[in-house]
């Protein structure tokens, strides 16, 4: 049987041809037509130093889980890990004492905590900033809006506690909020979105259902409406993320329409995902604000990566 995500996926494919979900027409970036790297522009010196600025008590917070084969993901990506010792084979190496140990990927970048490039979903063939994807799309990495081009991401964070907002530890699969919600929260944490920012979504999804039930996390999520994606874009912030696979709801909140959050941050505004952040600690230490720090690996053309970034309170 299939999972949900395998079913939205394919509801997606289907669905593209029809006007209902959104435009294929392009939305060219306020930075120009070679612009690549989206609202991460925003970032500056000045803003860097405004983050700093947010440091009170230097304590960490690691926002990525670990990932290994047995981590769900959205079908049918997955990955494998060998590590070898090599040329140490039948003592290979005499008299030398020295031992080592290397090791092999295959697999997805897009697995557990992930950063989503620009260049990760469009709609009609149509990417951010009007790039077509028989333009740039190729079997041997992206030509444009590969990962590569994202830039360090160090800006102010907020988290906003949403679960807690309903009264509950975690919300459930199919359930999303709305913009008042949003704002309630917001109004009750002190926590303003500003131009610039990194938006956490903390639903207790990844707490309760990861470890204790790995098929029901990946085959739905909570996650935010499609008013709450126009309003934080029309905030400007860099990057939005959750303690979810995938940010936006599943079950969708429009069938005809899956995923909608993602065309309009990616392909419509330059804004990046951060799927499976790790929010929890954030929530229960009250660390609702926070620099934000993400450097990812530059592999050129990747269309997502991995991620660990970092919080500082």
């Amino acid at each position: 049987m299939k999972s949900f995500a395998e079913s939205a996926l394919l509801a997606a494919m289907i669905c593209a041809s029809s006007t209902a979900w959104a435009e294929g027409a392009c939305k060219p970036s306020p930075w120009g037509a070679d612009d690549q790297v989206g609202n991460a522009n925003l970032i500056t010196q000045s803003s860097v130093l405004d983050a700093a600025n947010l440091i009170r008590t230097g304590k960490t917070y690691s926002l990525g889980i670990t990932i290994d084969s047995s981590t769900p993901a959205f079908a049918p990506r997955g990955l494998s890990l060998q590590v070898v010792q090599p040329g140490q084979q039948e003592s290979a190496r005499p008299n030398v004492g020295m031992t080592y140990n290397d090791d092999i990927f295959q697999g997805w970048f897009g697995i557990g905590s992930q950063l989503d490039g620009l260049g990760h979903l469009g709609f009609e063939g149509m990417y951010y900033n009007c790039n077509h994807a028989h333009d740039f799309a190729d079997i041997g990495g992206l030509k444009k809006l590969g990962i590569e081009n994202v830039p360090p991401l160090v800006a102010r964070g907020v988290v906003l506690d949403i679960a807690g907002h309903f009264g509950k530890t975690h919300m459930d699969a199919g359930e999303h909020f709305s913009v008042a919600d949003m704002e309630a929260v917001i109004k009750k944490q002190n926590t303003p979105i500003r131009e610039g920012d990194v938006v956490l979504f903390h639903t207790g999804w990844t707490d309760a259902k990861l470890k204790s039930d790995p098929q029901a996390w990946v085959s739905g999520e909570p996650g935010q409406s499609e008013e709450v994606a126009q309003y934080l874009a029309a905030k400007k912030v860099i990057a939005v993320g959750a303690d979810t696979w995938g940010v936006d709801v599943v079950p969708p909140q429009h069938p005809d329409r899956p995923f909608q959050g993602h065309v309009i941050y990616l392909k419509e505004n330059g804004i990046y995902i951060l799927e499976t952040m790790n929010t929890g600690p954030l929530v229960r230490d009250g660390a609702y604000e926070f620099m934000f720090i993400l450097g990812h690996a530059k592999v050129r053309g990747a269309v997502q990566m991995f991620i660990n970034p970092i919080a500082i309170r």
